[in-house]
């Protein structure tokens, strides 16, 4: 098995997918009026309107009701991309280095989904996750 991607549902797809290009870098495709990827070179962000619920399961999805998960995106430097980010990102915690030694910035996007950038700065998180 392979993990191919996180889908956000979005009330607003134009925004969200605006958004996530700003915060990756990357711009989107767009495979369909109502569904754009974003590829990364560690994932994959898969963006669908809420047109596209109906086509799984009506209802089975719901644009801004998450509070489970945090997407995470390990980046070169935490404290760079706070400094790129800050005034255009909705804050939840400035950066600090974190028990398990990564140094962790996290804000929300437009529909309330946390994100997490993060470096790994201790000798043990480093080895844990290579180099980019």
């Amino acid at each position: 098995m392979t993990f191919a991607s996180i889908r956000l549902i979005a009330a607003d797809i134009t925004t969200i997918v605006s958004f996530y290009e700003l915060v990756t870098g990357h711009s989107a495709e767009w495979l369909a009026p109502q569904f754009a990827e974003i590829v990364t070179s560690g994932a994959r962000i898969a963006i669908g309107s809420t047109e596209t619920v109906a086509l799984f399961m009506e209802g089975s999805a719901e644009p801004g009701a998450n509070r489970t998960a945090i997407l995470e995106f390990r980046v070169e430097d935490v404290d760079a991309e706070f400094k790129r980010l800050k005034g255009k990102v909705d804050v939840v915690i400035e950066p600090k280095t974190l028990p398990w030694g990564n140094r962790t910035l996290q804000f929300r996007d437009p529909e309330g989904t946390i994100i997490s950038l993060f470096t790994p700065v201790t000798e043990a998180a480093r080895l844990r996750f290579g180099s980019l």
